[in-house]
């Protein structure tokens, strides 16, 4: 069954088609612009999508002036690229996503990976490059300028007969039949005379996902043009392969970005000291900033949780809407963990004071019930009552994390006996001392 077409709105008003389908951790693929339409690759690229789809939540969409978005945005600068890409993410991924891109769509992956590092996961990127010019540099890049002004019907067919090296004429003339339902000679014409400017060099240093830069050999984009992207890019692993077709990059994207199994995170027996978090108003941003502005927040949110968890050997339960449950084997961890959360997100309060994020948090410890990866008891509801006991920027700990911790370093006030809504008896609350002197 194919999936079925939605529409996104970007900031400065063009509707955005996009199709998504599978489950798991979302994979958003940017598109080739403007050689994009979200219906026809489910059956054109079915052979790279429907094999992704098994392990992730794909989307995959039409950049303006091509397949099935508004044919008559031909803004296609950097900038109008990445707010195409924003507007189908905020309505498809509100937390952490993975990006792909194979082509003409590489720069504009790198220049939203640079952009937003909280929200991107992992980066892969196919047969592309950074800077137009040395793409028109190239043999393959003169070939395509000098054909470009030619019979449509001709240049699409002599076009993709070069770049699966003459290989197999049936697929390239599939290939071509595709590319001029996807955009006309005016639009592509539009869409190339733009990528003369781009250039995403000096972008490449920002990047902070892991990034997989796979490049075909002797294909139409040459090979140096990966090694730049890779070489620019921090701790980027670059893979030259011989696969025209893409046959073999779900496996490949699959090992790269696929999460680990989730029995590695699943919920520890025994004693756990149980860390909560809140963001505070998220319904009041939202209603001030707007759906888009707020759900940036939450996923910064997220990410910052999320890296505290990973270097603390904390497990992630679930997702509460408004925060982030967890556990810990060990208080110290999870005390460690909630400083550096808040820390984190004071240091973002700096850079960033128009978009306000403030969390609270609430620990305690105890033996909770492990059933089908969740926690339950009173141990888990203790902790939920004392987080929402907390004030902004606050951390608040139950007397048993504080005892579990003592002589680990960590400087407690004592807010006295608290009553809590659902528990009979006061309990002994303290809060963490985490701003630094």
């Amino acid at each position: 069954m194919e999936p079925r077409i939605q529409y996104a709105k970007t900031a400065d008003g063009v509707s955005i088609a996009f199709c998504e389908t599978g489950e798991g951790m979302p994979l958003v693929i940017v598109p080739a612009a403007p050689v994009s339409h979200a219906q026809l690759a489910w059956e054109m690229w079915g052979h790279v999508l429907k094999p992704l789809a098994r392990s992730f939540r794909i989307v995959w969409y039409d950049s303006r002036g091509s397949g099935l978005s508004d044919r008559d945005a031909v803004d296609f600068s950097v900038e109008a690229m990445v707010r195409d890409l924003n507007a189908v993410v905020a309505q498809t991924a509100p937390e952490r996503f993975a990006l792909s891109s194979v082509g003409d769509g590489v720069p504009i992956a790198v220049a939203a990976a640079a952009a937003w590092p909280e929200c991107v996961s992992h980066l892969i990127l196919v047969d592309g490059w950074a800077r137009n010019s040395d793409l028109l540099r190239s043999p393959h890049g003169q070939f395509e300028v000098a054909i470009r002004d030619k019979d449509w019907v001709l240049y699409t067919e002599t076009l993709w007969s070069t770049w699966f090296r003459f290989q197999n004429p049936d697929v390239a003339r599939r290939v071509a039949a595709y590319t001029r339902e996807c955009v006309g000679p005016d639009g592509l014409r539009a869409a190339f005379a733009a990528m003369v400017g781009w250039d995403v060099s000096d972008l490449l240093s920002r990047v902070r996902a892991p990034t997989l830069v796979v490049h075909n050999r002797g294909g139409f984009f040459p090979v140096q043009l990966g090694q730049r992207l890779a070489a620019g890019i921090p701790g980027a692993r670059f893979l030259v392969v011989e696969d025209p077709f893409y046959a073999n990059l779900p496996a490949l994207v699959e090992e790269f970005a696929a999460p680990a199994d989730s029995t590695a995170t699943s919920p520890a027996a025994g004693l756990v000291t149980i860390l909560f978090t809140d963001m505070e108003g998220s319904t009041t941003l939202t209603q001030r900033l707007g759906d888009a502005k707020a759900q940036e927040i939450v996923r910064t949110h997220n990410t910052i949780v999320r890296d505290a968890l990973k270097a603390r050997s904390g497990s992630e339960i679930k997702h509460t809407g408004d925060g982030i449950m967890a556990s810990f084997t060990s208080a110290s961890r999870a005390l460690e963990c909630a400083v550096a959360i808040q820390r984190a997100v004071a240091a973002r309060a700096e850079e960033q004071p128009e978009a306000p994020l403030r969390v609270r948090i609430g620990l305690n410890a105890g033996e909770p019930v492990a059933e089908e990866k969740d926690l339950f008891g009173t141990a888990v509801q203790l902790a939920a009552r004392i987080c929402a006991h907390a004030e902004p920027s606050e951390i608040v700990a139950s007397n048993v994390v504080r005892e579990l911790a003592a002589g680990k370093g960590f400087l407690f006030s004592d807010r006295g006996d608290v009553a809590l809504r659902g528990f009979e008896d006061p309990v002994r609350l303290y809060e963490v001392t985490w701003r630094e002197a």
